[in-house]
């Protein structure tokens, strides 16, 4: 049974940090590229980052780019998202995803 269970998320004041955790089982994470993806309110699910099976290749978005670190654990079989300076703009549900299958996701908001 493939689970993906995503963690981490929160209220948090504009500039502050936080870092997203997604634990998988059940399909072969160890050589899945992984990627997380967001959805603000009343828009479309977007693309936000991806890492290869070793973590030495990884993809940002524009908006993310410099603020943002997608990493991974393979040996715990964990995705992390490490998310800085978070701004107004990056209040979404947050998911990962591997191989194929989403997690249920995980609420930022970044608000003053």
């Amino acid at each position: 049974q493939v689970q993906l269970v995503e963690s981490g998320g929160g209220l948090v004041q504009p500039g502050g940090t936080l870092r997203l955790s997604c634990a998988a089982s059940g399909f072969p994470f160890n050589t899945s590229i992984m990627k997380w993806f967001r959805q603000a309110p009343g828009k479309e699910r977007e693309f936000v980052a991806d890492i290869n099976w070793t973590g030495a290749s990884t993809n940002y978005a524009d908006s993310v780019k410099g603020r943002f670190t997608i990493s991974r654990e393979n040996a715990k079989k964990t995705l992390y998202l490490q998310m800085d300076n978070l701004k107004p703009e990056d209040t979404a549900v947050y998911y990962c995803n591997g191989n194929g299958h989403w997690g249920q996701g995980t609420q930022v908001t970044v608000s003053s």
